[in-house]
């Protein structure tokens, strides 16, 4: 896969480009991802904030998660979509939604965490790592 990767949230108001590979894809499979992505699961590529380049306005969400951390939120203001993630006490770790990449080949989950909130019928991949809760 040839870096960089550009892509858009649906209206095209947030503008994204990926300078490198992410360090990990991961699916989450809490209720509140199942929420976010109304389907089974939320896809995350975890990526250095240094490696991704945003323009377009964004607005904040923020929740506090089971673990007490902020789970901080970009989304665009005009069509909903969020953009990424991330925990005010380490900004410089990002978790991109990638379906907003134009490429989505490098959607490809190393790891399912959450799973003990996993919907029934959805099956794992074999030889995928999986998680009860969030990995520490």
């Amino acid at each position: 896969m040839k870096f960089p990767l550009e892509g858009t949230c649906q209206c095209g108001n947030v503008r994204v480009r990926l300078l490198s590979a992410p360090s990990m894809i991961v699916a989450c499979h809490c209720k509140e991802c199942q929420k976010l992505s109304t389907s089974a699961f939320s896809i995350t590529a975890m990526v250095d904030a240094g490696e991704v380049e945003f323009s377009g306005t964004m607005q904040d969400w923020s929740r506090t998660a089971e673990s007490g951390n902020i789970s901080a939120a970009k989304f665009c203001p005009q069509c909903g979509n969020r953009i990424y993630h991330y925990n005010p006490a380490k900004p410089e770790q990002i978790k991109l939604k990638p379906a907003l990449l134009d490429d989505t080949a490098l959607i490809r989950p190393i790891a399912h965490i959450w799973v003990s909130e996993k919907q029934d019928w959805y099956e794992i991949p074999e030889g995928v790592k999986t998680f009860e809760k969030q990995p520490g």
